[in-house]
């Protein structure tokens, strides 16, 4: 891969994820005018109590897109659009939330594995922009060609994540769903809504996967290219 085709898969790459949260941004104002007689907060309630979950809390976190589940202290945090909206988007974003709460407590693989890999991407995310930049500065000494390797080493470890997350967050759309479509809470129309909205997040993550993949790809070929020189 040349430096001019990376920049073209760059800027592709980078022109899908505007289109991509661009639709998803418009596909959620669209679903939020659409009324449910329930709020996120007790679809999100529901939806424990439907699986058998008692151990769980739903909090209301501020900021928007911040929803998201943490195994740690086992609560479902829904941004407040979400915790008090009684709509199609505030439902299905709840219910994939709560997604993750069933997969904790059905241990569901994938959702473990990317638990276990937190830590480790913590400290890469921290450090891997500073190590590849000083192997960078110093390629075609064995001191630069040592820092790019660790770099690669620590990014390899974001892409992996990237990927992992990828089964995590369709299961957790697949589970939210068909529970919405099962319990009644979402009628044949609004059910395809929801599962529209759930769909177009998953591709972000794809999305970035790919632009991650794209980036350690490119890494690996300065590095191998530092090592003939």
């Amino acid at each position: 891969m040349t430096s001019s085709v990376y920049w073209i898969l760059f800027i592709g790459i980078a022109l899908a994820s505007w289109i991509v949260s661009a639709s998803l941004e418009r596909k959620f104002k669209r679903y939020a005018k659409e009324s449910l007689p329930v709020t996120g907060c007790e679809v999100a309630l529901k939806m424990l109590h439907d699986n058998g979950i008692d151990d769980v809390k739903v909090t209301c976190i501020k900021g928007q897109l911040t929803d998201h589940y943490n195994p740690s202290t086992k609560t479902v945090n829904l941004s407040e659009d979400v915790y008090h909206g009684a709509n199609v988007a505030a439902a299905a974003v709840a219910a994939h939330e709560c997604g993750h709460a069933v997969q904790h407590a059905t241990a569901y693989g994938p959702l473990g594995l990317r638990s276990a890999l937190v830590p480790v991407v913590s400290f890469s995310s921290k450090w891997v922009t500073w190590i590849i930049l000083g192997g960078l500065l110093l390629i075609g000494s064995n001191a630069g060609q040592m820092l790019l390797l660790a770099g690669i080493v620590l990014y390899a470890m974001i892409t992996l994540f990237s990927f992992i997350t990828l089964p995590v967050e369709v299961d957790a759309s697949r589970r939210a769903v068909n529970w919405l479509q099962e319990t009644g809470v979402t009628d044949r129309e609004t059910t395809a809504m929801a599962s529209d909205a759930l769909h177009s997040a998953a591709y972000t993550y794809v999305v970035a996967a790919l632009s991650s993949l794209a980036t350690l790809i490119y890494y690996i070929l300065i590095f191998m290219g530092g090592r003939r020189n």
